[in-house]
């Protein structure tokens, strides 16, 4: 597949979902080989099946942090090492999490901005959370950003492309995607990739269809 790079999120509302296990074989059936989880929802036992999962159909995995404090946050992150999955996204401690990545083979892609709330909303203007995203991504260890752009008060399209106007490293929109026009905007500003979970889960996606295959295919083509 081109273009974009699509990470399926196993995911309703930032917790991972009761089925995720079963939908992994759908997303990797329909060609998609980048798939994501959070470390709220399942079971550990349940979340070591689902990354194993991923990676026998070839897919790379991505772990999405979702807590805010520093204890839960690096709770999350010796998840995600233990895991073994390829990306650690979201979560806002860089100064303690990165030391503990160090070595793991893990790419981290940390909170771009302010983030508060659970569901997570993106706080501040534009001009602040580029300059977050510009000392964030400076960081040693930090291989990409993570932007929740549209849960974010600001002008999306301005705001993505500020955000990838301010590092050379890659930017994956996050959070409330839902429409082919959202996609084609994320495209438009340059950033490198974009997840959906709950929208196609919920079948809420323009489609042929609610079932998540018509959803998953739906998305593809919009890439």
């Amino acid at each position: 597949m081109a273009g974009l790079d699509f990470i399926f999120m196993l995911t309703r509302h930032d917790r991972t979902v009761p089925e995720a296990i079963d939908h992994v074989a759908t997303a990797l059936d329909t060609g998609i080989r980048h798939i994501g989880f959070k470390d709220i929802g399942l079971p550990f036992a349940e979340l070591r099946t689902i990354q194993r999962l991923i990676k026998a159909g070839g897919a790379a995995s991505y772990l999405e942090v979702v807590s805010l404090d520093r204890a839960s946050e690096i709770a999350s992150v010796r998840a995600a090492i233990d895991l073994g999955v390829d990306h650690l996204l979201g979560g806002t401690h860089v100064e303690d999490v990165a030391p503990l990545l160090r070595g793991s083979g893990i790419r981290y892609y940390p909170f771009a901005g302010r983030i508060s709330g659970h569901p997570s909303i993106l706080e501040g203007t534009v001009a602040e959370i580029a300059h977050s995203a510009r000392a964030i991504a400076a960081w040693d260890g930090v291989h990409g950003l993570d932007l929740l752009a549209y849960r974010s008060r600001t002008d999306v399209d301005v705001l993505i492309a500020a955000v990838c106007a301010a590092t050379e490293k890659p930017v994956l929109v996050a959070g409330s995607i839902e429409r082919p026009e959202q996609i084609e905007a994320v495209r438009r500003s340059g950033a490198a990739g974009f997840t959906i979970g709950t929208a196609a889960l919920e079948g809420r996606f323009p489609a042929s269809g609610s079932t998540l295959r018509a959803q998953l295919d739906a998305i593809i083509a919009c890439r």
